[in-house]
């Protein structure tokens, strides 16, 4: 089946929104570099030359400064990242963990790479969706998104070991020291993750392992209590001493496979010793002169992205009011999302079209559809998914003195992930198999729904929201991304057309927010995201506006100013422990 919108491209000025196009922008084919861009007028925009300061934003004051505690050391940006991440996996476990996996996206100064590092989970070899069936053929929740079978094998180790080896400076042990002794000698507990013990306490509570780690003679931990996990710190050591090997292979790997199957899961030694790291070339987007690089499947991240910003391309969107630009931006969300579980799955088993889906022509036709001044319906639009997500993931950026860059997030999926925790080892299981389509058509926990293109199979990794981006400009460039389940390419998008129009890190991150998804019909934003009038202006083009009581996303950026030489970080304020620092 094509893209649906492509009858849309043969139409020519049906609207406004037609009409007041400017040059489209493009998607460089992956192995094509930016300058030989279709359809560019020119080379897009390069890094050159060294900021001299370093700049790190991460959800915790702990994993910020470790970062800088290994660039002390001689390391780069790489071993930062190795640290920064290592650290949150001790101190925001709720986020992510060894257990779980993640996206980096990478910029090497020397010579100018830029690598997408695919760290995904991926499906033990023997899943197929009646495992997750109820006796009546309906997606069992419990099973999708507690205990072992709703686990798929971890990537964030072998990650940590490939950074090391491939792209930083200093051995695996140096960059994983830092977390190592936060584990043996602890940390305060922060109201975020007492809250999240407090949430998942019915499922932490039916294994031993888990009321071990995470409660206090059964009941959950007091704000301010020093939290200490010798286990997981023993786990560090073994990587830092054998790299990936300490995890997926020997008596280490037996042990995890051991405890899964008997507490019911489907992992295999086999699954384990065949986890690889896939290294792959970012989704790279012209907008207007910018360069965006963001990530490529299985992230549906960066795919949506390119759908976005192409719509948005053709509009001056500086030159409209505050209004028409949230209308305009909201039915790009409207048409991306649409397409990102028809088609989006892992790479290196589903063959998808993405040049289209990219394509400046398929932009026109979607761009074609928009009413200027009024919402589409979303059940006009050939239907296929459903509603939102929550903050279960953890995202950093950084930057070195030398320009090397990295653009990370990374996940357990749900709070606590499956909140199964294999004895002695200090971490906690992802339940990452619910971000397949386990039942094709039938909603996962936030409402996502997929086909065949993200069914369970022997290997493949699901498919996910997670967006680490650059934005480069002539003058500017910027390293971003947030959690968010669903909304984290919304809010991706809001941020690179806030940099876009001059913010700095903090004034990006500190941003309101809004998000459509397809279905639910519903535009969601945070509290003060819209006046009063505005609001009654989108409900009067037919967008039905929800203003909740809760804000969203835990977003970090770092920026550099080509021009001036200034580097500068922001770190989300809805999160008190977040952190960001340049020195």
């Amino acid at each position: 089946m094509k893209p649906f919108v492509v009858l849309f491209a043969t139409l020519a000025c049906v609207s406004l929104a037609a009409c007041d196009r400017q040059p489209a922008s493009t998607v460089a084919p992956p192995a094509m570099p930016a300058a030989a861009t279709p359809g560019a007028a020119k080379p897009l925009p390069s890094i050159s030359g060294r900021p001299g300061k370093s700049a790190i934003a991460s959800s915790h004051g702990l994993a910020t400064e470790a970062g800088f505690e290994v660039l002390a050391k001689g390391g780069n940006a790489f071993d930062a990242a190795i640290a920064v991440g290592a650290v949150l996996a001790v101190v925001e476990p709720q986020s992510s963990g060894i257990g779980g996996g993640g996206f980096f996206l990478l910029h090497r100064a020397a010579d100018g790479r830029d690598v997408f590092l695919d760290a995904r989970e991926a499906a033990p070899a023997a899943s197929h969706s009646a495992l997750w069936a109820d006796a009546d053929g309906k997606l069992d929740r419990d099973k999708s998104i507690n205990g072992p079978l709703s686990a798929g094998i971890p990537g964030e180790p072998a990650a940590y070991d490939w950074l090391a080896k491939h792209y930083g400076k200093l051995p695996l042990s140096e960059s994983l020291a830092p977390a190592i002794r936060i584990a043996r000698e602890g940390f305060p507990l922060y109201p975020r993750f007492v809250r999240a013990i407090g949430m998942r306490k019915p499922v932490i509570e039916r294994w031993p392992a888990g009321r071990q780690l995470f409660l206090a003679d059964g009941e959950i931990p007091a704000e301010g209590s020093r939290w200490r996990n010798p286990d997981l710190a023993a786990t560090l050591e073994r990587i830092a001493a054998s790299g990936a090997a300490g995890f997926y292979e020997g008596e280490f790997a037996a042990r995890l496979v051991d405890a899964v199957s008997a507490a019911g899961g489907i992992w295999t030694r086999e699954d384990l010793a065949a986890y690889a790291v896939r290294e792959r070339e970012p989704v790279v987007v012209d907008y207007r002169g910018w360069r965006i690089v963001t990530s490529p499947p299985p992230s549906s991240g960066g795919v949506a992205l390119a759908e976005m910003l192409n719509i948005l391309s053709g509009y001056d969107l500086e030159r409209r009011s505050r209004v028409e630009r949230v209308h305009l931006t909201i039915e790009a969300m409207r048409r991306a999302y649409r397409d990102r579980a028809e088609y989006l799955g892992d790479p290196d088993f589903v063959s998808m079209p993405i040049a289209e889906l990219t394509s400046p022509l398929y932009a026109a036709g979607l761009r074609a559809s928009i009413h200027p001044a009024k919402a589409t319906p979303s059940d006009a639009l050939p239907g296929y998914m459903s509603p939102a997500e929550g903050e279960h993931t953890t995202h950093y950026s950084i930057m070195d003195a030398d320009g090397n860059l990295a653009a990370v997030t990374k996940t357990v999926n749900l709070t606590l992930g499956s909140g199964f925790v294999v004895e002695g080892t200090g971490f906690v299981l992802n339940n990452e198999m619910d971000d397949f389509a386990l039942l094709p058509g039938q909603p996962n926990a936030f409402g996502l729904v997929g086909g065949e293109a993200n069914a369970p199979k022997a290997g493949r990794r699901p498919l996910s929201s997670m967006t680490p981006s650059f934005v480069i400009g002539a003058d500017r460039v910027g390293v971003s991304g947030t959690p968010g389940g669903s909304r984290i390419i919304t809010m991706v998008l809001e941020g690179i057309l806030a940099w876009i129009d001059g913010d700095a890190p903090q004034e990006v991150v500190a941003r309101r927010r809004y998000h459509h998804q397809y279905l639910p019909d519903v535009v969601s934003a945070e509290p003060e995201a819209f006046t009063r009038e505005e609001a009654k202006a989108l409900g009067d083009m037919g967008h039905i506006v929800n203003t909740g009581e809760r804000t969203w996303g835990l977003m970090n950026m770092v920026g550099w100013n080509l021009r001036t030489g200034e580097v500068g970080a922001g770190s989300d304020p809805r999160e008190p422990m977040s952190r960001a620092d340049t020195r």
